[in-house]
């Protein structure tokens, strides 16, 4: 009797498959969050863009094995939101990029007019070059 139920136990699987599966998405959603700091944090535009690109396929490939997942039933979606509670959201963080643009447009702006001391006594202004990207 003993034997039969070691031999039973030895069988069956310590996760299910909608375990396994689920770890897995879980996975796949933390990637993209650090692919996302990894990028926003690249000084390299060449790093950048891998980064960017190791993203953004990852977000397809979490995006199909969400989809498999709904389609055998192992991914139940949260209620459907209210559009009143969207559009706040919304709203809001409309507000908090015009108030970061603005604060940067003011940060930008004072650098630039700003003088820097010299050592042979000039005067110089700190300017940008050109439209490129600036990386923290």
């Amino acid at each position: 009797m003993y034997q039969q139920q070691q031999q039973n136990q030895q069988h069956q699987p310590i996760l299910t498959e909608e375990d396994l599966v689920s770890t897995v998405l879980a996975d796949l959603k933390r990637n993209v969050r650090e692919y996302a700091t990894a990028a926003t944090e690249s000084t390299c535009p060449d790093i950048r863009q891998m980064f960017t690109k190791l993203m953004n396929s990852t977000l397809t490939l979490q995006g199909q094995l969400f989809e498999a997942m709904k389609q055998q039933n192992m991914y139940n979606t949260s209620s459907p939101a209210l559009r009143q509670d969207l559009d706040k959201q919304a709203k809001s963080y409309q507000q908090t990029q015009q108030k970061t643009q603005q604060f940067l447009q003011q940060k930008l702006g004072q650098q630039q007019n700003q003088s820097m001391y010299t050592p042979n006594g000039q005067h110089a202004f700190n300017q940008h070059q050109g439209n490129q990207p600036h990386y923290m």
